[in-house]
């Protein structure tokens, strides 16, 4: 009898690779096709390898709006009937409270009332939620100043909904040399989801998911799931809810899970138990810079799944999918302690976590910092703030977090920090209850409006704890830089993880995350909150940074909650990743097509700002250097 073929299931023939592959998502499955081309030779393919790099440096500069080679509104107009209406030319929301033809005071009042209250910022096509790195050019304000303008917004949007979209948008982009962005939710902070006179590729509705209760490849063997790139971590943790199951998921419920978060890195919760969302990538779905769709996994393009799980967005592809690993369900047991330095002489008698002495207030934040690394080390994640407030009066607050502990465990085991805080003369207590709570509950997605906030960020390595010397002048480096907080409208954030290689697993532990994630104790951030950026403001704050620097000479910093003015951002985000990544950008995307501040291969670009712009600003055209 002759054997049918057709009914052996396909890993009878992967048994070196995929067990089971699972149906493609509905958007991956609509791609670009000859037919969709047709004569029109704008979106057609390109051919990475028929690329020289003389050729790739003719044009010396993107093309801008206003130049003759920015393509006609005929051109546009067939670029938007191939997208089935998806390409738009959104105008900036704020333009409503602004005197003009845009002006429209109903729209302006919900935007300053309700608008954050809803979904609305997530779902607008223009916004990174960092209005600085957009040249601040048309803010939101119930008192605007000047005219709304486009400054650093892109000028078309194409609201991706399949790769066929994602894939033409690409194509054209490339093929007529403009500014390509990508943005997913926004939740951008170094001016990476903007850019003047560019084309911008939306991921944010690409969100459907769907369960895998087993899946195999290489050596992994488990429950995975499979997400659109427009997920985002409270749709996430509803869908955890609903199939019962643990993903690493961003800890911010607006932000998306697989866009540049998991790009390069993404820590959360449970990071130091599972790894970071780089860590968690089986396979992506993803749209190269020639517009092909291609899947990259540890057996096939290679290249790219190492580069796009840690080693940054916005340079070697478009993410439009991804398997991540899935867990059993894991409750959360999480202690608060908070301390604050305010002389008995600004307030009433003091509480028990009230402190007059700035010396104690400041060894008892010693104290619980270097206590966290015992945190970290049973899986666990602390979250911290040193608020400057007036008349030399701080307030620390932090929470610490421990994966599948009941309360009395916690408490338990947070007892030894309370013992040490009772030595230094801080007489509070433990709690006495503390409520383990479902990790992925179901949840709900409200988004923020448009600020300024600008981190600046460094991965303080394990040694720092284990060190004395190195522990004092690391704790010498925060006091001095969150003393000058205050006067200078910025405060001390810490979150503290252990994403080990170990805890990595497989094949987390082979991807390009920075390495210095892998011996990481704490994400120091000095967070700037003013929209007044300039360079003596950059230099001021780069003086208190080069004190964590000088602490931790050969850690790194963290790309996603970085400053895009970091000194040596090649070593600082990527370590001694960068010159395998930067031949992978060169040869999967000759044309420069991807391109974003700070990441690989930018240093070849930069934008040439708009008079009176300050450092970092998107607002201008972008050009070979």
């Amino acid at each position: 009898m002759k054997l049918n073929l057709s009914f052996i299931p396909l890993y009878v023939f992967l048994s070196g690779a995929t067990a089971f592959k699972p149906r493609a998502l509905d958007s991956d499955s609509i791609q670009l096709s000859q037919y969709d081309i047709g004569d029109f030779s704008a979106i057609d393919f390109g051919d990475e390898t028929a690329v020289s790099t003389e050729r790739a440096r003719i044009d010396d500069c993107k093309v801008f709006p206003g130049d003759e080679a920015w393509p006609s509104e005929a051109e546009w107009a067939r670029l938007n009937r191939t997208l089935d209406g998806a390409l738009l030319k959104p105008k900036p929301s704020a333009a409503a409270c602004y005197p003009g033809p845009d002006f429209d005071a109903q729209r302006c009042q919900f935007l300053l009332a309700n608008a954050s209250s809803s979904h609305f910022w997530l779902d607008e096509p223009l916004v990174s939620l960092t209005e600085w790195s957009q040249g601040a050019t048309c803010p939101l304000s119930s008192d605007p100043q000047g005219n709304c303008t486009q400054g650093g917004f892109p000028e078309y949007v194409v609201n991706a909904t399949s790769v066929k979209q994602v894939q033409a948008a690409v194509n054209f982009a490339r093929n007529k040399n403009i500014r390509l962005v990508i943005k997913n939710t926004g939740h951008d902070f170094g001016g990476r989801s903007v850019g003047a006179g560019s084309l911008s590729v939306w991921t944010h509705h690409l969100k459907q998911m769907d369960f895998l209760p087993s899946y195999s490849i290489g050596q992994y063997s488990g429950m995975a799931a499979q997400f659109g790139s427009g997920v985002e971590s409270w749709e996430a943790k509803n869908f955890m809810a609903a199939n019962n199951i643990t993903m690493v998921a961003p800890g911010c419920n607006t932000v998306g899970g697989v866009g540049g978060w998991m790009s390069s890195g993404g820590h959360t919760t449970i990071t130091s138990t599972y790894g970071l969302g780089a860590d968690q990538v089986l396979s992506l779905g993803v749209v190269t810079a020639s517009g092909r769709f291609v899947t990259a996994d540890p057996f096939t393009n290679t290249d790219l799944f190492f580069a796009m799980r840690g080693g940054g967005g916005s340079t070697y592809g478009i993410v439009t999918s991804v398997i991540y690993k899935a867990y059993p369900p894991v409750f959360v047991a999480s202690s608060s302690l908070s301390l604050t330095l305010s002389p008995s002489e600004n307030g009433p008698s003091p509480s028990p976590s009230r402190i007059s002495d700035p010396e104690v207030f400041w060894q008892g934040v010693g104290t619980y910092y270097r206590f966290a690394a015992k945190v970290l080390d049973a899986g666990g994640y602390c979250f911290s703030y040193i608020y400057p407030r007036a008349n030399n009066t701080y307030m620390f607050t932090t929470s610490s977090s421990f994966l599948g502990f009941t309360g009395a465990e916690a408490i338990s085991f947070m007892q030894p920090l309370y013992d040490d805080l009772n030595k230094l003369g801080i007489n509070i207590t433990n709690p006495t209850r503390v409520n383990p709570s479902l990790y992925g509950s179901p949840s709900s997605g409200r988004a923020a409006p448009p600020g300024n906030t600008r981190y600046r960020s460094r991965l303080l390595p394990r040694e720092n704890w284990e060190d004395d010397a190195l522990w004092n002048q690391t704790m010498a480096a925060i006091r001095t830089a969150t003393e000058a907080g205050f006067e200078n409208d910025f405060y001390f954030h810490g979150t503290l993880a252990s994403p080990t290689e170990e805890v990595a697993g497989w094949p987390g532990a082979e991807n390009a995350v920075n390495p210095a994630w892998r011996k990481n104790r704490m994400h120091a951030m000095l967070m700037d909150q003013t929209p007044l950026q300039s360079t003596a403001r950059d230099t001021m704050m780069q003086g208190y940074m080069d004190l964590l620097r000088d602490a931790s000479p050969s850690a790194g910093s963290y790309m996603n909650e970085g400053d895009p003015g970091e000194p040596n951002w090649q070593q600082a985000f990527f370590g001694s990743n960068y010159p395998r990544l930067l031949q992978i950008k060169q040869a999967r995307d000759p044309w420069g097509l991807f391109w974003a501040p700070t990441t690989v291969g930018s240093e070849g670009w930069a934008v040439r700002t708009v008079d009176g712009a300050y450092p970092g600003s998107q607002n201008g055209k972008l050009c070979r250097v």
